[in-house]
């Protein structure tokens, strides 16, 4: 079975973190860079469940061109 090609990349990162991260690693017996790879697809899930979908943000935009008066007059 092939190993998957990896791309580098170098970055700098608060030393507290980083060695908890390490240390975190040693205790979990893996590697440093398999939970940089892990965390990061995690920051991509996270963000991409953050964004509106288009019919909400379609019936939301609606809402505001039926209702901005209401809208107006409930903030005050």
């Amino acid at each position: 079975m092939a190993t998957p090609q990896r791309g580098k990349f170098a970055t700098q990162v608060d030393p507290q973190i980083l060695q908890a991260v390490r240390d975190l690693a040693r205790s979990e017996g893996r590697q440093l860079q398999v939970l940089v790879e892990e965390a990061l697809a995690d920051l991509i899930e996270k963000r991409k469940r953050q964004r509106p979908r288009a019919h909400v943000m379609a019936a939301y935009q609606a809402s505001h061109e039926t209702f901005a008066p209401l809208y107006r007059k409930l903030a005050e």
